[in-house]
């Protein structure tokens, strides 16, 4: 593999390991110096392997050099590295000492207890998930620009302020004792489900982030699963929910891009892996005693990615839509609903319902309404895909969308 190849892969496996071991090393206060010491690693590679060749061992090699580079700075920074001495609990006598375990173990628990200390409620939650994507994702400030669809100078600030806020509370980087991870643990959920969201429903048009943007929240949320003490059922249901809404993501887009209506997917793309997998974590989150959001959407999502249209499936996913709006009443909730009523009851009973939710702003609302007009009324239909056109922020949605209009203007 050619250099220019490798460094980015490295970059995307390795860089967030190295982070978050220094990161833990150095506490949330210094995180500055973190970032400095593993972007100057990657960098030192990029020039090193150009003039030298790949290393045999390129893994090993960033190791060593992260490695020595924080040694290296412990010494320039005598009086700094005192007190990050006298911190650590592992009594070494001198910054030489001083042990930099990289070892799988404890890459594992510094990137647990790194997700528990960056997912606080005291900072925004676009700014736990943009933490979320630099740390512990290794994604670069171009691309979680792009994602939140703004520029990088925006993106730089919302993190400054999340850091500062971090340091100014001074969290620890801690996986919190048993009692305090169930009151913690809701807030490191909603920033998974955000994530993964923000890649399953992005406006971004480059469709390869919106997969890297989900699967990276279903590996750190299979961290809680693989810790005992964070393994709960309300993880697990995420996680099937996870599983689920992936398995159909090669049916959902068309080669241009184009979003694919649930009952137009080719279902011969499912992954299948992926639906099994899901099954075994909603059975895994029956365990507990308590119906979460996940859990109904999860079954929701089970429902969806049954193959067969027996009789009793869209009468099951409108029960669990009544269910989660009973738990957690949200507006596009409601509106999803509406798809399950058109199937159960038809066309006519879904709009009298969609019309009552009044969502005028939102380009999805006028849409669903574009559809479930189609056939009834033509003229009604046009109105409304002509308003979700409008509303639209990708072009994407807005091509889907315009292929509608042609069709009822025939």
């Amino acid at each position: 593999m050619h250099n220019k190849e490798l460094i980015p892969q490295l970059f995307k496996t390795e860089y967030r390991k190295i982070i978050s071991v220094l990161c833990k090393l150095f506490g949330i206060i210094h995180i500055e110096i973190a970032e400095d010491i593993t972007t100057d690693t990657f960098l030192l590679a990029s020039e090193n392997w150009e003039l030298k060749g790949i290393p045999e061992n390129p893994t090993a090699w960033l190791y060593a050099v992260a490695k020595n580079k924080t040694k290296d700075y412990f010494k320039r920074h005598k009086i700094f590295s005192e007190k990050i001495i006298s911190d650590l609990k592992h009594n070494q006598k001198s910054f030489d000492e001083i042990e930099v375990d990289l070892s799988v173990k404890n890459i594992t628990d510094s990137q647990l207890q790194i997700i528990f200390a960056i997912c606080n409620p005291i900072i925004p939650a676009e700014s736990q998930i943009g933490l979320a994507l630099r740390i512990l994702c290794g994604f670069g400030i171009d691309e979680i620009a792009e994602a939140f669809l703004t520029n990088k100078e925006n993106i730089n600030k919302r993190l400054f302020r999340a850091k500062e806020k971090l340091r100014t509370e001074n969290i620890k980087i801690e996986l919190p004792n048993e009692n305090e991870i169930n009151k913690r643990l809701e807030t490191v959920l909603t920033t998974l489900y955000l994530l993964f969201n923000e890649g399953y429903h992005s406006s971004t048009q480059q469709s390869h982030l919106r997969k890297e943007l989900c699967l990276e929240a279903m590996r750190l949320n299979y961290f809680l699963i693989e810790n005992e003490t964070t393994n709960k059922p309300i993880v697990n249901a995420l996680m099937a929910l996870m599983c689920f809404h992936s398995s159909r993501f090669e049916a959902r887009t068309n080669q241009m891009g184009e979003p694919i209506l649930y009952e137009e997917q080719n279902k011969s793309l499912w992954n299948e892996e992926l639906i099994e997998k899901g099954n075994f974590f909603l059975i895994e989150s029956a365990k507990g005693q308590e119906i979460s959001k996940y859990h109904l959407e999860a079954s929701i999502a089970y429902w969806h990615s049954t193959k067969i249209e027996n009789s009793g499936k869209w009468e099951n996913i409108l029960q669990l839509y009544n269910q989660l709006l009973q738990i957690e009443y949200s507006p596009i909730t409601a509106l999803n609903r509406t798809y399950a009523i058109s199937k159960v009851f038809g066309k006519e009973k879904a709009i009298q319902e969609a019309l009552k939710l009044d969502l005028k702003e939102n380009h999805f609302y006028h849409s669903l309404l574009g559809n479930l007009n189609t056939n009834l009324e033509n003229n009604k239909a046009i109105i409304h895909f002509e308003m979700a056109y409008k509303l639209a922020k990708s072009n994407s949605d807005r091509m889907t969308i315009d292929n509608h209009l042609k069709k009822l203007k025939c």
